[in-house]
């Protein structure tokens, strides 16, 4: 099973806004950015759209390390996800879950790779991830047409 790191962030100009995403991918050796954004879209979407993104560009299943800023996708995906599923996908307090189409896929994904989940403080010196805001942020203002 290869071994795979993924980097990633999520932004949004304004909230809803543009946003965009950045994720960096470090596999043998070798390492790939993506990026990729939307005109209409929220922060949490875009943090949740890097990750799907830089998973789904994965050939095989593999032992996969996630680095995010996002501590709602990692409390998504850790702690708050079995609870959902099992709830029909209503939060504890009975609300509809926000983002499903993105949890779905997500987990969906996660059942394919044996993932760890990372959470790094962001704006705090850790290189891929500022890396990965400097991507999502360009992508955040490609969509709103203001390069």
């Amino acid at each position: 099973m290869d071994k795979v790191e993924i980097f990633s962030d999520g932004s949004c100009l304004g909230n809803p806004g543009p946003g965009g995403w950045g994720s960096i991918i470090k596999t043998n050796g070798s390492e790939a950015e993506l990026v990729g954004g939307k005109k209409q879209t929220t922060n949490n979407e875009m943090e949740l759209s890097g990750i799907i993104e830089a998973l789904k560009s994965l050939k095989n299943p593999s032992e996969v390390t996630v680095t995010t800023d996002s501590q709602y996708v990692v409390k998504g995906m850790t702690e708050w996800m079995k609870g959902w599923t099992r709830n029909g996908w209503k939060t504890v307090s009975k609300q509809p879950v926000k983002n499903r189409e993105f949890w779905d896929e997500l987990n969906r994904l996660s059942a394919i790779h044996k993932i760890s989940w990372r959470w790094v403080r962001g704006h705090d010196g850790h290189a891929e991830n500022e890396r990965c805001n400097t991507l999502a942020q360009g992508a955040a203002f490609k969509a709103a047409d203001k390069r």
